[in-house]
């Protein structure tokens, strides 16, 4: 199992990738600094797509479409994002500008 990383560093790391690839980062909502989990919104042409942080079988780290296979638009990625914060008071948002749609981060996505 790869070892994991706090989430606070993760978030810095993929704001600066984002910065490094000339795309806007903002971190919508802080959660835990150490174990919160990560919503990352990809804001696109198409729509919004809202990746989870998840593990994959092997326990790697890897991305599930939570807003499903298709974008999505502000009010269904809102309400996704307020579920998910519900469930979990520890999570981190963060947005990424990403007319592609793709993560500005390596992600395997689910």
């Amino acid at each position: 199992m790869d070892p994991r990383v706090k989430a606070g560093i993760w978030v810095s790391m993929a704001l600066r990738l984002s910065d490094i690839a000339g795309r806007s980062g903002a971190v919508l909502r802080k959660g835990d600094p150490d174990s919160g989990g990560i919503l990352c919104v990809l804001r696109g042409r198409e729509g919004i797509v809202v990746l989870s942080q998840v593990r994959d079988a092997e326990g790697r780290p890897a991305w599930l479409r939570g807003t499903g296979p298709a974008p999505v638009d502000d009010q269904a990625a809102d309400a996704y994002v307020e579920r998910q914060v519900k469930r979990d008071p520890d999570l981190w948002v963060v947005e990424f500008d990403a007319p592609d749609l793709k993560t500005p981060f390596e992600a395997t996505i689910l």
